[in-house]
């Protein structure tokens, strides 16, 4: 995988992170933050994992390793979710630019929220991470249906059919 990929690969998990939040607008609050009773109990929760990942991976690839995750309790609403993801998909976004065919082959060492000491090479990180996103961004698919509302497809087939534009 080269730097044009990974910044394709990028582009498509912004797109579908915004397709997921813009079908998530459509759920009252109480639907927002209900126990589903999932892996990660609420819609809020599952996307604020994915939000977590998302920054705990960029502070990684910059040389800092999170002690924890964000927190579900601090985002009660899908503004507060989205105002936070913007500012990390920003920094994000600058990142993925920077990026090198040389740099993805550097190995990065990190410490994990459990402590643990992993190294791996740039290029795996960030494969992982958008794999990350959207295995969760399937779960949310799966509580929208729960909840009576309409999922949106994600597939990145789709994302080259769409031209990379959010409806």
């Amino acid at each position: 995988m080269n730097r044009v990929d990974i910044q394709l690969l990028y582009e498509y998990n912004r797109w579908a992170n915004a397709r997921v939040l813009k079908a998530v607008s459509a759920l009252t609050e109480e639907q927002f933050r209900r126990d589903l009773g999932g892996s990660y109990r609420s819609v809020r929760d599952a996307l604020v994992h994915i939000l977590s990942a998302e920054w705990i991976w960029l502070m990684r690839w910059k040389g800092t390793s999170p002690q924890a995750m964000l927190d579900p309790a601090e985002f009660l609403r899908l503004d507060l979710v989205t105002a936070k993801w913007s500012q990390i998909e920003r920094e994000q976004a600058e990142f993925v630019q920077g990026v090198t065919d040389e740099s993805m082959n550097e190995v990065i060492t990190y410490v994990n929220t459990r402590g643990e000491t992993w190294r791996y090479p740039l290029a795996h990180m960030m494969q992982h991470l958008v794999n990350h996103s959207s295995y969760h961004r399937g779960q949310v698919s799966l509580m929208l249906r729960q909840l009576g509302a309409e999922p949106v497809p994600t597939d990145l087939l789709v994302f080259f059919d769409a031209g990379g534009q959010v409806d």
